[in-house]
């Protein structure tokens, strides 16, 4: 019995709780209660539950954790375990200690403007010190919980997405980062220094670490592409990418396809290049047990992305460089291309990139050039 007699009354009508459970599309238990004074009225007050229950909108029924459930069930499909894992872990990190319990349907702009409060001002603890949020990260948070709204709009859980009015995150102090490469002169002190430390090093180690840096500049690869190329990938003046690998803390590596079906691509390399792997190669070859199945940086362990980062530091320091990001050779790559007028779908073909837009928003400033040759041509026009 949905009706329940509580004590108390008001106006000399009886306190009545009118409790209805049910489940839900989603195949959970959920429950709905309403206190009312006379007996008439907990009547009433049950056909109104009960009318609500029957006609509600999925999006009515379910919360952003259960979106949030049912999104990562679908996109375990979709994603590689690495990308999946880090949006589950940005979601419950930023979105569902604030969102978690709200309706989908009740996602307004204020609700979301607020969150975006909540994100401005959250902090978290570094080396022991509170210190907010980066931009890069805030910006991470934003653009998973606009994927997960896109797909409530899919499924016609909201008719449009509400987050797209309220705009990502900005640093009002800041224009557009600059972004971080060596120009081909800068590369050539780096790389000399690198390969000044492999020749008076009595390891393969240190020549690892100069052939990694080549790689990451002369093709563009990404990191755990690198980490997963074997000599059995390189054919001639040809480079065959089809794997990459995922470096954790406790040394589980794990080899997945590329980034995305795109990232599986075929690189035609220069001769600089090819001449430094013929010589790895050869000197590989010298170790017991050798064979086509070696990683090309690291032989049968790929090198750990922690001596790669004190490596880069040690070769910029020496080359009296700044340090950048080991992500930064391939921005390296891209640039120098960018910079000499390669066709911008070229860059993207070979950066393994799924949308030419992200090649041309990341460097199409690189193209200064283009304007001057396009009022070049139009001159002729008389």
């Amino acid at each position: 019995m949905p009706i329940y007699k509580m004590k108390g009354s008001k106006d000399g009508k009886g306190k009545y709780r009118v409790r209805i459970n049910y489940q839900d599309a989603l195949g959970k238990y959920r429950q709905i209660d309403r206190v009312v004074y006379g007996s008439a009225e907990a009547k009433e007050a049950e056909r109104e539950l009960l009318f609500q229950v029957k006609n509600e909108t999925p999006a009515q029924r379910m919360t952003v954790k259960d979106l949030c459930e049912e999104y990562v069930k679908v996109k375990a499909n979709e994603l590689r375990e690495t990308s999946l894992q880090k949006t589950m872990t940005i979601l419950e990190a930023h979105v569902l200690p604030s969102l978690g319990p709200v309706s989908v349907s009740k996602l307004t702009l204020p609700v979301l403007q607020n969150w975006k409060l909540y994100m401005e001002g959250k902090k978290v603890v570094k080396s022991g010190n509170e210190k907010p949020l980066s931009l890069r990260t805030k910006q991470n948070v934003y653009s998973e919980l606009r994927a997960l709204l896109n797909y409530a709009v899919k499924m016609e859980y909201l008719p449009k997405n509400p987050l797209s009015k309220i705009g990502n995150f900005k640093d009002p102090d800041a224009l557009q980062e600059k972004m971080n490469y060596y120009t081909a002169d800068e590369y050539k002190t780096f790389i000399s220094k690198a390969r000044e430390c492999a020749e008076n090093s009595p390891t393969n180690t240190d020549w690892d670490f100069y052939v990694f840096f080549s790689l990451a500049f002369y093709t563009g690869m990404r990191k755990g592409e690198i980490h997963a190329l074997k000599w059995s990938d390189i054919d001639g003046e040809y480079i065959h990418v089809s794997r990459s690998i995922t470096q954790k803390l406790k040394g589980d590596d794990r080899e997945t396809p590329p980034k995305n079906k795109s990232s599986i691509r075929t690189l035609q390399m220069p001769k600089p290049l090819i001449d430094i792997l013929q010589q790895h190669k050869a000197r590989y070859k010298q170790l017991q047990g050798f064979s086509d199945d070696f990683r090309v940086c690291g032989g049968t362990r790929p090198l750990r992305d922690t001596s790669i980062q004190n490596a880069n530091k040690k070769y910029a320091a020496l080359a009296g460089l700044k340090t950048i990001r080991i992500h930064d050779f391939r921005h390296s790559h891209a640039s120098l291309l960018a910079n000499d007028g390669i066709n911008i779908q070229e860059i993207a073909r070979r950066l393994g990139h799924s949308k030419i837009e992200i090649t041309w928003n990341t460097y199409s400033h690189l193209y200064p050039r283009e304007e001057e040759r396009a009022v070049n041509i139009l001159n002729k026009i008389v």
